[in-house]
């Protein structure tokens, strides 16, 4: 009777095992080899050669990982603020008394956020083709010149910010539009009775309701930019260059280590690319913590 007890006490731990087993193989392996192969020189066949601080210290000199820092915080900057900041207006009009068939307006804008990003990224690629894309034929039809949208260092990094917001714009009005319902009507009620403006109280009350809710957004929003990798490799498959503004922190990474076989020095721009997010998600949680708890 004892053993069956025992058996008994072991298997409630059987049954969360492969969560553990996977994560230990696809979570926490990754992450301990990275961190080793970020000391060596590997080319991915032959033996490991141990570099030291060697991966690190060519990480501070490289020019072209500087450029790929710079090509990351520009389209994210174009493409998180922008789309945040319309999210919470699509949000607060969404929950107008007067707008109908609420759920509806939730799923559409919902939609392109389970869209496959290789799908909608080939189809803006379609769109902002140098040669005879729908943006090119707009711009001669009213008698303007036509872009080199995926060449063009600074318009190439436009498109990519674009597909972003296209993306993410429906996600995060949902997220908005889940915290504006959880304000308490009497806010808006009181401030309607006074004569305030729709854009009054969006201003003063839906805004400073939900600033732990954006400050969220922004993180999360910010950890999602600073990974952008699909959107720029199938927009720009072939020929990509730092200089040419769709290479990425992670497109670097992927070809340095897959391309170039250098998966030591491709461990030691992951693990760069770490402590930058931490910067980041340090920089909200300050934010979070101290500025809104000191008002």
């Amino acid at each position: 009777m004892s053993k069956k007890k025992d058996i008994d006490k072991y298997v409630p731990y059987l049954f969360i095992s492969p969560f553990y087993i996977l994560f230990l193989i696809f979570g926490l392996f990754p992450i301990v080899f990275a961190g080793i192969l970020a000391f060596n020189k590997w080319d991915g066949l032959g033996e490991m050669r141990f570099v030291g601080w060697g991966n690190f210290i060519r990480l501070i000199h490289d020019a072209d990982f500087y450029l790929s820092v710079k090509n990351t915080l520009i389209i994210w900057a174009v493409g998180t603020f922008p789309m945040l900041f319309i999210a919470l207006v699509l949000a607060f009009m969404i929950n107008l008394k007067f707008v109908k068939h609420k759920e509806l307006l939730k799923a559409i804008f919902f939609l392109p956020n389970i869209t496959s990003v290789v799908a909608v990224t080939i189809l803006f690629g379609l769109i902002f083709s140098n040669l005879d894309g729908l943006a090119n034929s707009l711009l001669q039809f009213l008698g303007l010149a036509p872009i080199k949208w995926v060449t063009s260092t600074f318009w190439v990094r436009i498109v990519i910010a674009l597909i972003n917001i296209w993306m993410y714009l429906g996600y995060n009005t949902i997220i908005y539009l889940t915290g504006i319902t959880k304000i308490p009507n009497d806010y808006y009620e009181a401030a309607i009775m006074d004569g305030a403006t729709n854009f009054q109280i969006f201003r003063h009350i839906t805004i400073p309701q939900l600033k732990p809710i954006i400050l969220f957004t922004v993180m999360m929003s910010t950890i999602g930019g600073l990974q952008v990798f699909s959107e720029a490799q199938v927009l720009v498959p072939q020929g990509a260059t730092p200089e040419g503004g769709a290479m990425t922190i992670v497109y670097y990474l992927y070809n340095t280590a897959f391309s170039n076989n250098d998966y030591g020095y491709g461990s030691a721009i992951a693990w760069a690319l770490v402590i930058i997010i931490m910067i980041f998600s340090l920089l909200n949680w300050y934010l979070t913590t101290y500025r809104i708890k000191g008002e």
